[in-house]
């Protein structure tokens, strides 16, 4: 099993995730207003939170 380190790789695909979790949210709660900036934020501090520093993964979910 590989690990990996959640937070980094957020942080590498901060925008397209960002923009994933915008559309997301607006097709889950149609009409909601929120800054999209903000819950991208919250939600990667969330990750820090919720998840360890290294997360073992299977290691189908890892190329090197």
């Amino acid at each position: 099993m590989a690990r990996v380190n959640p937070e980094k790789i957020i942080d590498h695909l901060g925008q397209d995730l960002r923009r994933a979790l915008e559309k997301a949210v607006r097709e889950s709660i149609p009409g909601v207003e929120f800054d999209p900036l903000v819950l991208f934020k919250a939600f990667t501090r969330e990750v820090g939170r919720t998840c360890s520093p290294f997360e073992q993964v299977p290691d189908s979910c890892v190329q090197t």
